[in-house]
């Protein structure tokens, strides 16, 4: 293995194809992270990991701990971020300077954690329970630091399962028939902006509402007294009469897909008769809205119904939405195709930050592994949404990470001043500048009377 300063021992490289270039290793005083600055900036504007690390008991029982335990999660959150998603990545990252930077204290002067202090950090410290349970309360207590600077009018809860493939005799993993493969099955709650509100890793083999009132009850109970309107959108297999009810006694509007049977069918025979006449050349869209109640359920609930003729198709597609909004078909049905997005948000997840890497073999350590992933993918998702310039506004988090964050630098340490050189590429200084000037305006909620 080579010097992970990534200082060069035997001089320069040279290449044959032209001999007047020279390549020099300077791990130490050049970064490809330079981006991760200005999330760093965000993170200390929101006070975000300094929140998160009050939180966190520290198990340490020596003297000799160099890094707090602030440093020690941005280190673990901003690393995932970056695309460092495993610890044995910080061997060479505790020399990058924008990581030592992004760490603070020590590690200014000397390194971040290496791969052994983060190992412990997250296998052991950030695995007993108590650490487990104050780290999985973080996603939301980071929404809530955003929202004391933009309070929302309206919350959107989409609730959404995910797989996460495993392999070999990891705790907790088996075979889900649903996705093919053995996998864990997370559980993941958004907002309508796309951030975490609540995850929970699960075993692979529960059904996909399992576990969904330890999830869903902690987001709602945030939001009580604080927002006016709250509502929730999920997939057929959230259609569950207990859902139903905890979410009508907390006054909330929902919008759930609901299987269809043989009578819902019946409901709308009417529009499930191919029209007389020539098939039509454009699609055809019928909604029908009429009150059943099952078996299980405790009163009649209002469905929504939207069928839909194809060109081509000789049998027509059918949908079935349960709901107590008071809209109009239409809207509903509108409404609950919005969920959409969430799907949108796992892909991102799992493309830009890797959330589905959860390779440790314990089950505790694999769950503390997915917290720190959405504490991740909500910092890059507050970066999307708070401090983005017009321009650079549809940018997907792989974007981010490529155009932003993997912005190279070489640093000139001066008496007073470490000055970055930024690479001026995919994000121009102009950008740049827009970016901070917009972190800068997220002033923070003023002092109670």
């Amino acid at each position: 293995m080579g010097d992970p300063t990534g200082e060069a021992d035997n001089g320069p490289l040279r290449l044959d194809f032209d001999r007047r270039l020279l390549l020099q290793f300077r791990g130490s005083t050049i970064t490809s992270n330079a981006g991760l600055l200005a999330y760093r900036e965000l993170d200390d504007r929101l006070g975000l990991t300094d929140t998160g690390a009050d939180r966190l008991a520290d198990a340490r029982t020596g003297k000799n701990g160099r890094h707090r335990l602030a440093g020690l999660l941005r280190q673990s959150v901003f690393g995932r971020l970056a695309g460092y998603e495993d610890v044995n990545d910080a061997e060479r990252l505790s020399r990058d300077p924008a990581m030592r930077w992004v760490v603070g204290d020590w590690a200014v002067t000397g390194s971040a954690a290496s791969a052994s202090q983060m190992g412990r950090f997250e296998t052991k410290w950030l695995c007993r329970a108590e650490n487990l349970a104050a780290l999985t309360d973080l996603s939301g207590q980071w929404v809530d630091k955003v929202h004391e600077r933009r309070p929302p009018k309206t919350i959107v809860l989409d609730m959404d399962s995910s797989e996460s493939p495993t392999y070999g005799e990891q705790e907790g993993s088996a075979y889900n028939g649903h996705f093919g493969c053995t996998c864990y099955h997370p559980l993941f709650v958004f907002n309508q902006l796309g951030d975490v509100e609540r995850c929970a890793l699960r075993s692979g083999n529960v059904h996909s509402a399992d576990s969904w009132r330890s999830v869903l009850e902690p987001v709602v109970a945030r939001y009580q007294g604080t927002v006016k309107r709250v509502y929730f959108r999920a997939d057929a297999a959230f259609a569950n009469p207990g859902i139903y009810d905890f979410l009508e006694a907390e006054h909330m509007g929902y919008a759930i897909r609901l299987p269809a049977n043989s009578i819902l069918q019946s409901k709308i025979a009417y529009l499930l008769k191919r029209p007389v006449g020539r098939p039509a050349h454009e699609l055809r869209r019928y909604f029908a809205s009429f009150s059943y109640q099952a078996q299980s359920w405790r009163k009649p609930k209002r469905v929504v119904a939207k069928v839909e003729w194809h060109p081509g198709e000789l049998y027509p597609r059918v949908g079935f939405i349960v709901t107590n909004l008071a809209r109009r078909a239409e809207r509903v049905v509108a409404f609950y195709n919005q969920r959409g997005t969430a799907e949108q948000w796992i892909k991102e997840g799992k493309g830009a930050i890797k959330w589905t890497r959860l390779s440790c073999r314990t089950f505790v350590a694999n769950a503390v592994r997915l917290q720190l992933h959405a504490l991740a993918y909500n910092l890059g998702n507050f970066m999307r949404t708070l401090a983005m310039p017009k321009a650079a506004a549809p940018w997907s988090l792989t974007s981010l990470r490529e155009k932003l964050i993997k912005i190279g630098a070489k640093v000139v340490s001066h008496g007073r001043y470490v000055t970055f050189q930024m690479a001026e590429v995919a994000v121009s200084r102009q950008t740049f500048n827009e970016i901070l000037s917009l972190i800068a305006r997220l002033r923070a909620p003023p002092a109670p009377a």
